[in-house]
């Protein structure tokens, strides 16, 4: 038996996909113009929740986060930062598998009151790797050094995060109900 269905490993290929290539496009844009690490993390994490919310398995969001990375590599081969969001999908699928998936999606408040956390926990994580690992000096000084380059993700996490509650709220209140559910 296997672990995830076709529509699982389909619904994988789609928010990787389009976290790849939306991060390799457009987040090189806005990071250039501004000098803000918001629109990556605005990217990621909503599409994060997505993953849990629709397929609500350990490892869903791991592959999402592994596969987006092969993507970026391919669009962006000098974008070594983003392994650090790879590191942030993983934390991401552990806290959530923690905080339990039925609890995390029972109604628009729980959502919000565990997704944000955690994707602000899981933006923080990816700022600490990306600071201390890929960043110049200069530019971290910028913006008050690795930790301060830290809470500029937590900021862009928890933006996705809202984002990403609110798509599933609206597809949830449209009537789009998660993959395991049948009626």
């Amino acid at each position: 038996m296997t672990y995830f269905n076709s529509r699982e490993v389909a619904a994988i290929a789609l928010f990787s996909g389009l976290w790849g290539v939306l991060n390799s496009i457009f987040a090189p844009i806005v990071f250039r113009m501004f000098g803000l690490p918001i629109l990556c993390d605005m990217i990621g994490f909503a599409i994060l929740i997505l993953t849990v919310w629709w397929i609500r398995k350990l490892g869903a969001v791991t592959a999402v986060g592994l596969i987006a990375t092969v993507i970026n590599f391919v669009f962006n081969p000098g974008g070594v930062h983003f392994l650090g969001f790879t590191a942030a999908a993983v934390v991401f699928d552990i806290t959530t598998k923690l905080i339990g998936y039925d609890r995390g999606f029972k109604n628009s408040l729980s959502a919000t009151v565990s997704m944000l956390p955690v994707s602000a926990l899981s933006a923080t994580v990816a700022g600490l790797i990306i600071g201390t690992f890929f960043m110049v000096a200069p530019a971290l000084a910028k913006w008050g050094g690795v930790l301060g380059w830290a809470g500029l993700h937590a900021v862009g996490g928890v933006i996705g995060g809202l984002i990403g509650i609110a798509l599933v709220a609206s597809l949830a209140t449209r009537g789009i109900r998660r993959m395991d559910v049948k009626e």
